[in-house]
């Protein structure tokens, strides 16, 4: 159906591709405009002066997705196309002549993690158990970017239902996506599709979820801006659930502004999500409209020094991240935290999330049409099938004992244990990461996103990677315990070409003021770089 789609377009005379030699790319042939690397603010114009339409844009992305990411590089990135993504455009772009745009994301084609519900595509979480699950609605993060004109391009690979266990990015469903920097690099995850189709230039911007860093890592690993929410400022609701406690929706792009935009349309109250009940009051209408490239002159700025020492580069690129910072006029305070708070994995974000997983997701699972699976042995037992074993992409033999450890959970809302986690020492680090704000007087905390670049794919070697950290995705379980927001930004690359990215961490609903500080620093040092590692890609 794709290619027929694609042959049959006229847009084959204004986009030239060339595939069959290495090192070429796909580019638009008119010399007016060329829809690569350009910002959401640079297409609304282009498509309001007739420089290209929305089905201009639909066709350069599908050419690109075709060329690079089961060919070429094969990036892997894509689990789905959304076979009515040029119809949608052409609908887009008579309303646009008739009517006007409905907002700066009328038109704009982007991708989606595959465990969001879109309406006629299917949704998996990667999980060959969930193949064919064709989602009857839209989640509501997903209604709303429709509403605003978005055309949803395509669904995208992620970790199997949300948590890697050492094989980051990889499922049963979709295989592994690749890092478009590295090859032989992961992309992290569980985000990983999103982050790599965006940093491949085959949509404008992507949405992850974000349990415990799979916004963030993603992002960080393939030079782009990634957003963790304050927990309930957007909807999980019409999302697969990996632990609803930690759960957040958000936003992978190339800049600041881009995020912030789609920000802007994601966040909102949802009756169908308690946890954005309490957002009402501190929702921004448009949080891409007063960003602030000076906001780093009056800043005060906390360095959380417990997450450096993980790679010599990365800290040498923050180092001097936080370096540009002083020059610019932000007054630097180091800080430290509590034992408990340097590694919440095993005191809160592990327990919590075993013992949530399995009630949230057979939830979701009783709601859908068809015969699919309805409780977690049934997932079980289908990924220890000989079938699926025995099939090239066979479930990652630790996720399905992540799954039993889930089994084995008692009934969570009884749990004693479970309830102290979340009544007493999930606040107790919010208060502490208060108190560390408020004596500073800080604006924001900062850190490395990862202490470590992108990590070698499971199914590789790579002697050149160096990584002392115990875990190097610490620094992230901070926003994911305390519902706090953080905001990465690429802050510079490695020797070998790595993006490394710089975090920006700050208390409940401040994402207007986190947004600001990293588009300051995104202003003032342009760090995010084009994949040379792969420049067929460029």
């Amino acid at each position: 159906m794709f290619r027929k789609m694609v042959a049959s377009k006229v847009l084959l005379t204004i986009f030239f591709v060339t595939i069959t030699m290495p090192f070429q790319s796909v580019y638009a042939e008119e010399t007016e405009f060329n829809p690569f690397e350009k910002s959401i603010d640079e297409l609304y114009l282009a498509l309001n002066s007739h420089k290209i339409t929305s089905e201009q844009l639909v066709e350069y992305y599908l050419k690109r997705i075709e060329a690079y990411d089961k060919n070429g590089p094969a990036i892997n990135s894509i689990i789905s196309i959304n076979d009515e993504a040029l119809e949608i455009a052409k609908e887009l772009d008579a309303e646009r002549e008739s009517k006007g745009p409905r907002s700066k994301l009328h038109g704009i084609p982007i991708v989606v993690k595959d465990n969001f519900d879109v309406s006629g595509m299917q949704t998996t979480a990667g999980s060959v158990t969930l193949k064919g699950n064709y989602a009857s609605q839209d989640a509501f993060t997903i209604k709303k970017l429709k509403e605003a004109g978005a055309i949803i391009l395509a669904k995208t690979n992620m970790s199997e239902f949300a948590a890697s266990f050492g094989r980051l990015g990889y499922s049963s469903l979709g295989g592994l996506t690749l890092n478009p920097y590295n090859l032989k690099r992961d992309a992290s995850g569980s985000s990983s599709g999103t982050a790599a189709a965006v940093a491949a230039n085959f949509a404008v911007f992507g949405l992850g979820t974000d349990t415990s860093g799979s916004i963030r890592g993603p992002a960080n690993v393939t030079g782009l801006v990634g957003i963790r929410p304050t927990l309930g400022l957007t909807s999980r609701s019409g999302v697969i659930p990996s632990s609803l406690s930690l759960d957040t929706t958000g936003p992978i792009a190339r800049t600041v502004s881009d995020a912030a935009i789609a920000l802007s349309i994601m966040a909102g109250v949802d009756q169908n999500d308690y946890a954005t009940l309490a957002a009402k009051n501190h929702i921004v209408k448009d949080y891409s409209s007063s960003l602030d490239k000076n906001s780093l002159q009056t800043a005060r700025i906390g360095v959380a020094t417990d997450f450096f020492g993980g790679n010599a580069e990365v800290d040498a690129v923050i180092d001097k991240a936080i370096g540009k910072m002083s020059r610019m006029g932000s007054e630097i305070v180091p800080v430290t935290f509590s034992e408990t708070t340097k590694y919440l994995w095993t005191p809160i974000l592990g327990p919590v999330g075993d013992a949530e997983f399995k009630v949230q997701l057979e939830k979701y699972l009783n709601r859908l049409d068809g015969n699919f699976p309805r409780t977690l042995q049934e997932i079980i037992s289908i990924s220890e099938s000989e079938e699926v074993v025995n099939s090239k992409t066979p479930v990652n033999p630790a996720r399905i004992g992540g799954y039993k450890t889930a089994l084995e959970q008692a009934p969570y809302k009884s749990s004693a244990e479970y309830m102290k986690k979340i009544t007493i020492e999930i606040p107790n680090v919010r208060k502490e990461i208060e108190r560390i704000m408020e004596q500073n007087e800080l604006d924001a905390i900062v850190f490395p996103t990862m202490s470590c670049p992108a990590s070698p794919r499971f199914d590789q070697e790579d002697p050149s990677y160096v990584c002392e950290a115990y875990d190097t995705y610490a620094a992230g379980y901070v926003a994911s315990a305390t519902g706090f927001p953080e905001v990465t930004v690429p802050a510079g690359t490695t020797s070998d070409e790595m993006p490394v990215g710089i975090s920006f961490f700050g208390l409940a609903y401040s994402e207007q003021k986190l947004l600001n500080l990293a588009y300051a620093f995104e202003q003032s040092t342009n760090a995010r770089t084009l994949p040379s590692n792969t420049p067929e890609l460029k």
